[in-house]
């Protein structure tokens, strides 16, 4: 049932996408804010009450929901009950307007246009990016960049998480979770924020490995293995630098911040291999990362649905 939760899920968002606006993202966004306003006394302690009081109920209603379903044996409701919540927290609609309309603007040759989506993408958590300096090749390249670590955290970390979890709480442990180390880690320099970074950290440590392997699989495997090794552990992020570099592996571009680095996470562009140095990544460069991410959506997808009819047969 959670393989067909998931294809119901994804086609229902691709004909439907849900809007950045919606009132349950909206009301995410609201109690994040009061519940810092109310308890950031400047210690970890308070961001790690914070913490539990923002994402155990909501898993606990999503649980809970499932298992009343399942305890009344009503197996439409609960397929029902796991395409509703997949629906809200994982989807490539969900991001994937920027990197679309940042794709027409070059080939448009409007580079203004396309570094004014890239600066909206980029500082949209609260963040601050400025493109405006930024050359068609560095605009793809940290385009690509954030469509491969947002294809991870709303797709790929949230399938993990529904499969290893009752029911659909793991999606939205892993969806809150992700949203609360971005809100609450704004400032760098204050200490609320580090309890809701460090437990993504642990939530994240293997789904952003088990991504970066579907990227080698579906891409060019050497390469990326070679990158994830030489050149992941210097990214200050380290799920970021994981995606990025097993990423430019896996196409053969070059991927990594440019001059102007932002939240201090810096990775100078460099070849990715030993024999032969890695291309500049441009336009063309961006559609074959939308191969790769599908590709390794397909891929997952047939494991899941092995897995699926094992459990079936067995």
């Amino acid at each position: 049932m959670g393989f067909l939760s998931l294809v119901i899920a994804l086609l229902l968002e691709q004909v439907r996408p849900l809007s950045e606006d919606n009132w349950l993202y909206l009301g995410l966004r609201a109690a994040a804010r009061t519940i810092e306003r109310n308890f950031n006394a400047g210690e970890t302690q308070q961001g790690a009450l914070a913490w539990f009081i923002l994402v155990i109920p909501p898993v606990l209603l999503a649980w809970g929901g499932f298992a009343l379903l399942a305890h009344l044996h009503s197996p439409i409701g609960c397929l029902l009950w796991d395409v509703a919540v997949l629906y809200l927290t994982l989807g490539f609609r969900q991001f994937s307007h920027f990197y679309t309309d940042i794709q027409a603007a070059l080939a448009a040759h409007d580079l203004a246009r396309a570094r004014e989506l890239l600066s909206a993408w980029k500082s949209r958590e609260g963040g601050t990016f400025s493109a405006a300096d930024l050359s068609v090749e560095e605009v793809s390249r940290l385009a690509i960049e954030e469509a491969l670590i947002a294809s991870h955290r709303h797709v790929f970390g949230v399938f993990f998480w529904f499969v290893v979890l009752p029911g659909p709480s793991g999606a939205v442990l892993y969806r809150v979770a992700d949203y609360l180390a971005r809100i609450w880690n704004r400032n760098a320099e204050e200490h609320f924020g580090h309890f809701a970074r460090e437990a993504f950290g642990v939530i994240d440590w293997l789904p952003v490995r088990l991504t970066a392997i579907g990227f080698a699989i579906v891409g060019n495997f050497e390469d990326a293995i070679f990158s994830y090794k030489t050149r992941a552990s210097r990214h200050a992020d380290a799920a970021r630098g994981i995606l990025v570099a097993a990423g430019a592996g896996a196409l053969g571009v070059r991927l990594g911040e440019p001059a102007q680095a932002w939240r201090g996470a810096l990775l100078e562009p460099e070849p990715i291999g030993e024999a032969l140095p890695a291309a500049e990544a441009g336009p063309a460069a961006m559609q074959s990362a939308v191969g790769l991410v599908w590709r390794s959506l397909v891929l997952w997808m047939m494991l899941l649905l092995m897995l699926w009819i094992a459990g079936f047969f067995g």
